[in-house]
């Protein structure tokens, strides 16, 4: 080709700097001030990102809206742009959108975690109003994936909206949404590292001639290299472009420890050297492997990979957050430590890749195919233009390491007690069959990068030879939560490297649910507190560290997300998260940074959420401190309790607090911190010092009440003196399950005091002095049928309603209810509670009289009137 006269065409590119409207393209979001209707009748006014679902994933009634939402907005375009090119993009509507331009169908799109571009030019009315109009549907279909996961669907136009302004020659707008370039490394080392770019240009109008201008920057700003290249660009076609660069030599490696960018900018200018459109994008020299003996390994150096899976909903905003929200997720990641990101189970917003690529964040991306597969071609169709969108998307970004398409794609075929051996098979086949096609899809379109799939805990991966596709294998273990125990990790782990020993592992996902206001001294499986979250983590971590094959982990979740039929202990949420909905941090967030984080010194006393914190004669509380220090020394309201090892960053302290606000502090050589905490303690139940006293009946944990501000403290045996149940058992708690009930609990926030129960319970003696008092009882009637939750990962028999429980309740002998029957007066499960007054000489009795079936009691809370 053709090279033009390169001092001409500098003087030019100058001339269009100074003028950039009138040679750049142009991009502007369109987000403010769009019509939204459920029904075309009623209209509101709302502004993207917009989701209809923020609300009712969230509430007590079952399920949420899954269906039509329409959107419509008018906007100007001069009658000065008739030469223009316009495009709209859309970057993200979930699942399935129609545009139409001024009653015009222009494009229908499947799929709701990728952007779409419509060229809209032949539709317009320029120098009038246009009106813009999507319809938006949500509702489920068997040809879009996903067809079913463990998380919320929320419906809208959730990413900007864009309206774009290019010259008749441009890069390309139509390949898949994507940047219209493709950057592509070679020969990286050490020593040098090469790049090769390849470029679409779109050609509105007849044959011309362009210019195309590539120049390399490194993070300085210094130009290091450019390339110049004539075009002839052939009448109303796609014109497919390659520039390879000479290699840069001691390149700057781009890792997680130094981030270092150089900057692509390719400018396409006419044969007089006006600019006609001008796009940038980050460069980063890397290169990865994986080794199925060494694990992961980054510029030829081993790294063990250690980090999160994120999703993209937050408290309040559904899907819908703004992207400074979404932004502040990714820098609480790299400020905990982590290496890399796993972004689940969908392509998530791109400048969130950029900022990855910035801070310094290996990425796992990967498109929505779970849980199950439809053998039909439109889902086929559906899935691989999936990826395709999602590859072209998001190829640029030097963060971007690994691409994947399938996660735990066998688990309905596991749970799914009505399929037939015959179904079964099938399934497994057109399952391998899609893998294959994604996997084929991917290897093309993706060289470089690494391919990968999610599988759960289940032999079927192994038998079908889908785990064998793949170029890493992601496992989804909860060992110690949904079955088995924690230990039981490296086991498995062990047997799969033993068994394939060509395979390349890593732990996809793992952790138990937490909930801030949850505490315990006895943490248990599948109970829901701090402590058990503490407990499994930093268990694992030492697990993979032992483990060199294993390339790393990610655990499930960097922040609690919305899953709208979870009845956890806050119903509709699912709380594996590091951080909480609104992204507060819980402790075992700080125990990731202190084994993490290497640059600078870490101390975190683990007390932020023991609110209320009620003990006993003289009882003591372990506390959790987090430090990347070899030795901490601790006091305790100004006494020295010692100076305390450090092991696998954490070291804990049975705490001997007085009653009152206590005062600890926590040093090391370099750093130290105080937390102050109030601790109710109680010598005699003699409600001398306290007022209240709540007890969480049929559990073995506190649980602070935020609304009522009191801690329930746990159950226990009746001890003299003092307070506890004469009879009756913990309603459905086994070694493997501490939670009681996993639903949602109607008419409370308070689920954890409702879930946890005693049946069978009779006599309930609490030895309070003489006085008045006002006494709470809660009750929920546990034998309503629940629904089907495939993510306990565990066998499950519905809960019967045949059996009647009637019963009456007394305390010292007063009648409070009676031929109390919770079902029948409250069909789903409902929180209900019963007060009285009551004044005794000595004591509280409380008394559950069978009438029909076995009685029931969640908790009780007393509090002395006089």
């Amino acid at each position: 080709m053709p090279h033009i006269n390169h001092k001409i065409f500098l003087l030019s590119f100058v001339l269009c700097v100074a003028s950039p409207f009138l040679c750049l393209s142009q991009s502007k979001t369109i987000n403010s001030g769009w019509q939204y209707s459920q029904d075309k009748t009623t209209w509101e006014t709302v502004n993207i990102p917009h989701t209809w679902n923020k609300d009712d994933a969230f509430d007590d009634v079952r399920g949420y809206r899954r269906g039509m939402g329409y959107y419509k907005k008018q906007i100007f375009v001069s009658s000065e742009d008739e030469d223009q090119i316009f495009y709209l993009k859309f970057n993200a509507v979930n699942q399935e959108a129609t545009v139409f331009i001024n009653g015009k169908k222009a494009i229908n799109h499947k799929g709701g975690y990728t952007a779409f571009n419509v060229e809209i030019t032949s539709l317009l009315n320029f120098g009038a109003y246009n009106l813009i109009e999507v319809e938006v549907d949500n509702s489920h279909s068997d040809n879009i994936p996903p067809l079913d996961a463990d998380f919320t669907f929320y419906g809208g136009i959730y990413r900007d909206v864009e309206l774009i302004k290019v010259r008749k020659q441009h890069f390309s707008l139509k390949d898949f949404a994507s940047d219209g370039f493709y950057v592509t490394y070679y020969n990286v080392s050490n020593d040098k590292a090469g790049v090769k770019v390849d470029m679409l240009i779109d050609n509105f109008e007849s044959k011309t001639d362009a210019h195309l201008y590539l120049e390399i920057f490194d993070a300085e700003g210094n130009r290091v290299r450019e390339e110049h290249q004539g075009l002839t660009l052939k009448s109303n076609k796609t014109e497919a472009v390659k520039v390879t660069f000479p290699e840069i030599k001691n390149p700057n490696l781009w890792s997680p420890e130094h981030p270092y960018l150089y900057k692509l900018q390719l400018t396409l200018s006419d044969k007089h050297g006006t600019i006609l459109d001008q796009k940038k994008a980050n460069l980063g020299f890397r290169w990865v492997t994986v080794d199925t003996k060494k694990g992961f390994f980054l510029n030829g150096k081993p790294i063990k990979l250690i980090g999160v899976n994120r999703h993209q909903d937050f408290k309040d905003y559904g899907n819908a957050v703004p992207i400074e929200l979404q932004k502040q997720d990714i820098h609480l990641i790299k400020n905990m430590g982590a290496n890399v990101i796993r972004f689940a189970h969908y392509p998530h917003a791109r400048e969130l890749y950029k900022l990855c690529d910035e801070l310094g964040i290996l990425v796992w991306t990967e498109i929505p195919v779970i849980n199950l597969v439809t053998d039909s071609e439109s889902y086929f169709e559906t899935s691989l233009n999936m990826q395709k969108e999602h590859i072209k998307q998001y190829y640029n970004f030097p963060s971007v390491v690994m691409f994947g398409y399938m996660n735990e794609i066998f688990i309905r075929l596991v749970f799914n007690r009505n399929l037939t051996d015959e179904e079964k098979a099938e399934l497994k086949k057109t399952s391998l069959k899609l893998a294959t096609q994604l996997e084929d899809l991917t290897r093309t379109l993706a060289p470089n990068h690494i391919t990968v799939m999610a599988c759960h805990n289940a032999e079927v991966y192994n038998e079908t030879g889908i785990a064998d596709i793949p170029m890493l294998l992601g496992w989804n273990l909860y060992f110690g939560w949904y079955s088995k125990q924690i230990e039981d990790l490296g086991k498995f782990l062990d047997e799969q490297h033993k068994r394939f020993p060509n395979r390349s592992l890593l732990l996809s996902e793992y952790g138990p649910g937490a909930d801030v206001r949850i505490f315990t001294k006895t943490p248990k499986k599948f109970d829901f507190s701090a402590n058990y979250q503490a407990k499994l983590h930093q268990s694992y971590y030492k697990q993979i560290i032992d483990r060199p094959f294993v390339t790393g982990m990610t655990a499930w979740n960097f922040a609690d997300f919305g899953s709208e039929f979870r009845g956890d202990a806050i119903p509709h949420v699912n709380q594996k998260g590091l951080v909480q909905y609104d992204r507060t941090p819980k402790d075992i967030y700080y125990w990731y940074k202190s084994v993490l984080e290497d640059d600078e010194p870490v101390v975190h006393i683990a007390t932020d959420y023991l609110k209320g914190l009620t003990l006993f004669q003289n009882e003591t509380f372990p506390v959790q401190i987090y430090s990347n220090e070899s030795e901490v020394s601790v006091s305790l309201n100004e006494n020295n309790l010692g100076a305390y090892k450090v092991e696998n960053g954490s070291v804990t302290i049975d705490m001997p607090f007085k009653n009152g606000n206590n005062k600890i502090k926590v040093s090391t050589q370099a750093i130290s911190e105080e937390k102050s905490i109030e601790v109710n303690r109680i010598e005699k139940l003699d409600f001398e010092n306290f007022k209240r006293l709540g007890i969480n009946i049929g559990s073995h944990f506190n649980f602070y009440d935020e609304q009522q501000n009191i801690t329930f403290v746990p159950d226990q045996a009746y001890k003299k003196g003092w307070f506890g149940y004469k009879n009756g058992s913990a309603y459905g708690m086994t070694k493997d399950k501490n939670q009681g009930l996993p639903h949602n609990i109607k008419n409370t926030n308070a689920e954890p005091l409702f879930q946890t129960l005693l049946e069978g319970c009779t006599e309930y003696q609490l030895d309070v002095p003489e006085g008045n008092y006002k006494v709470t009882l809660y009750f929920v009637e546990p034998q309503i049928k629940q629904t089907e939750n495939i993510y306990n990962l565990s066998e499950e028999t519905s809960e019967s309603t045949k059996t009647q429980r009637i019963f009456d309740v007394y305390i010292n002998d007063t009648l409070i209810e009676k031929q109390l029957n919770l079902a029948k007066a409250y069909p789903e499960k409902y929180g209900v509670t019963l007060q009285a007054t009551i004044q005794t000489k000595k004591g509280l009795t409380l008394k559950l009289n069978a009438v029909e079936g076995l009685p029931v009691i969640s908790g009780i809370l007393i509090e002395k009137l006089d």
